[in-house]
């Protein structure tokens, strides 16, 4: 998403659900029986870009795929252009709300429209009408998600997305929930899906750091190292970001080759470095 950094919750529900494996399991665990039967999950494709308007990507994320429905293509989540169809391709919309408080909004997108009907039903009929399947993470309980028969990835995400944020007691969180994060490590780009994770956990968490060492240290050397490097690269952004925040203060120009340059350096000392320069440069050039 260029422009903006990506928040802890877009980031890892584009991770999780980027993948179609992923997204196929939460479909199949709540789509209606008769329609999942309906739908070739297996053919799950994505479709790159983003729908969401500039101005509420802070706020929102978004994924798009396809897949056959009684052997024609079908849209979830999006209505696109379908060149050369004679009909519009199915458009079967997903809501996951990671809220703490129930979902009180209506689930009709004809209740949502901030629209008075001038010529009272006659207009109305000109209207779009549907109702999205809304995944209420608030009014699931824990043993119902755990229940689910979905991958792991998704098992450990939908569960963080409701036990982490503010949580500063994770180091004592269930065995069965150690044990999926450990179970990760053991899938293919294992390392990657439980960096994820990490990084979500230490964004939205307020567990000490020592406590959150000791809980991925007890998982085993392999997600104790991932740890080290996820803990290392969140620091490195924090401090990338601090730099550039520093000079867009202090009307410093930046062009896009030494935004790039601060934004991917991990090296401490040279992060420490420019932190302590860009609070006193005039041009970008002094801060290298």
């Amino acid at each position: 998403m260029p422009g903006r950094q990506a928040g802890p919750h877009d980031s890892l529900f584009r991770w999780t659900f980027s993948s179609p494996e992923n997204a196929a399991s939460e479909l199949r665990a709540v789509l209606p029986p008769g329609l999942t039967g309906r739908l070739d999950l297996d053919r799950l494709i994505p479709v790159p870009g983003t729908f969401v308007d500039e101005d509420l990507r802070q706020r929102h994320t978004d994924v798009l795929y396809t897949a056959p429905l009684d052997g024609r293509d079908a849209y979830l989540y999006a209505l696109m252009e379908h060149p050369g169809a004679r009909r519009l391709p199915a458009v079967i919309p997903l809501v996951v709300y990671t809220g703490k408080s129930r979902w009180s909004a209506p689930v009709r997108l004809q209740d949502l429209i901030d629209l008075v009907p001038v010529g009272g039903e006659e207009a109305a009929d000109y209207m779009p009408r549907f109702s999205f399947l809304l995944d209420d993470l608030s009014a699931v309980d824990p043993a119902e998600l755990r229940a689910r028969d979905v991958t792991v990835e998704v098992r450990v995400s939908m569960l963080s997305f409701v036990h982490v944020p503010g949580n500063a007691r994770l180091h004592e969180a269930p065995q069965d929930w150690r044990d999926d994060l450990r179970a990760l490590v053991d899938e293919p780009d294992g390392d990657l899906k439980l960096a994820a994770q990490m990084a979500y956990i230490m964004r939205k968490g307020e567990t000490p750091a020592s406590d959150l060492a000791s809980l991925f240290a007890s998982l085993g050397p392999d997600a104790e190292k991932v740890y080290m490097t996820t803990a290392d690269m969140l620091k490195a952004s924090e401090e990338a970001r601090a730099i550039l925040r520093n000079l867009k203060n202090r009307g410093v120009s930046v062009d896009e080759h030494s935004r790039d340059r601060i934004a991917s350096c991990l090296d401490a000392e040279t992060l420490d470095t420019w932190l302590d320069r860009s609070v006193e440069i005039t041009e970008i050039a002094e801060l290298f």
